[in-house]
């Protein structure tokens, strides 16, 4: 179960100022391990399910760090009944100390700490601070959350627990023996050019097999979900991987379709949409929730073509974000309704009430209610 520290925090998500909410059930805490030398570089941390941890910089804003958060235990706990699906795949994560570290950008003075010092076998994948989106969970080309978090779980549990059917080794499992038959045939090093009959025919060289098996499963498990499936990201991955819808999965990759809806392994088959919180846990220690507003630093800043504005409010009261030109004029309403208690995000795309792209310059954005406000910079660059 979870412990009564985690909380229902609120995420309001705009996507073309349409305002849709996440929900996410954890609270961001101090790192606990900043006195060992991998880990003194950051200052966010996250616990879910009591077997995987989420390590965080500073710049890395609340709402990436717990969307994080909310893809980890919505892949681990499928049926969101606020358990792990698996007890063997919790034990294994926890035993290795599985782990997500997210660096502000790849060779940050963080990561060269963290790769400087780490020595687990519970890390084995990164995400940095722009291949995170709330607003599109596990899109293509958007959020790689769910593609990472999905590589950790599958290297640091179920290539462990089970391995007759996802060992990555050559001829060691179900797994490589599909890989073997999407790749059109055995290729120890990458082959060059892929035979015609493949359908999976990763072209990163860096890649080995062991890779490639792990490439491979992400593929298929998202694949399954239906993550992949409309026309845009279906042409953007041909180039490695054929089968993007679930009916062109199950009709091409027989032997790994089964192997991924097997009951046996438990993997899951729902695909993570940013939002967590089982109803046991809703209810637990209310007191947590925010009792004060704050409005925080908009990320990116500056901008182009669109920012993040993160801010927490009290529960039950009216209140609005503006854009404000430099002229104090207000040229966008972002909201304004009555505030559910909790934590909250909203986009701005540059444009005016008007739906008018703004010229290039300074702005600010303004959070106010009848008893707060209080006003931040933020600078369009077109």
């Amino acid at each position: 179960m979870y412990k009564k520290y985690i909380v229902s925090i609120i995420f309001l998500l705009s996507i073309e100022f349409a305002k849709a909410q996440n929900v996410v059930c954890f609270t961001i805490e101090d790192n606990p391990d900043i006195n060992t030398a991998a880990f003194s570089d950051f200052t966010k941390y996250v616990r879910v399910l009591d077997c995987f941890s989420i390590y965080a910089e500073s710049s890395i804003s609340d709402a990436k760090v717990l969307h994080a958060a909310s893809i980890a235990a919505e892949l681990l706990d499928n049926d969101e009944d606020g358990e792990v699906d698996d007890p063997l795949l919790k034990n294994e994560l926890n035993t290795n100390g599985a782990l997500i570290p997210i660096f502000s950008y790849d060779g940050s003075p963080a990561m060269d700490n963290f790769f400087d010092y780490y020595n687990g076998n519970g890390a084995a994948a990164v995400l940095w601070r722009d291949e995170i989106d709330p607003s599109s969970p596990g899109y293509w080309g958007s959020d790689a959350t769910v593609e990472e978090i999905v590589h950790v779980i599958n290297v640091v549990g179920h290539t462990n627990i089970y391995p007759s059917a996802f060992s990555v080794q050559p001829n060691s499992s179900l797994l490589t023996e599909a890989m073997d038959v999407a790749r059109g045939g055995q290729f120890i090093q990458h082959p060059g050019t892929y035979p015609e009959e493949a359908w999976y025919h990763y072209d990163d060289y860096t890649c080995d097999y062991e890779c490639m098996a792990i490439e491979y499963l992400y593929w298929c498990i998202v694949t399954d979900m239906g993550i992949l499936s409309d026309d845009q990201t279906c042409s953007g991955i041909a180039n490695e991987w054929e089968p993007c819808t679930p009916e062109l999965f199950e009709e091409m990759d027989t032997l790994m379709f089964s192997l991924i809806n097997n009951s046996n392994y438990l993997l899951p088959q729902l695909a993570p949409d940013g939002n967590y919180c089982p109803v046991s846990v809703q209810l637990e220690n209310e007191s947590r929730f925010p009792d004060t507003f704050q409005l925080f630093s908009a990320y990116p800043n500056p901008f182009n073509p669109e920012t993040n504005i993160s801010f927490s409010v009290p529960s039950g009261t009216l209140f609005r974000i503006e854009i404000i030109d430099i002229q104090g004029n207000v040229i966008k309403t972002l909201i304004e309704e009555e505030s559910s208690q909790g934590y909250g995000q909203i986009k701005w795309d540059g444009r005016d009430q008007r739906n008018l792209m703004m010229s290039s310059g300074i702005y600010f954005y303004r959070l106010s209610s009848s008893s707060f406000i209080e006003t931040k910079k933020i600078i369009f660059l077109r």
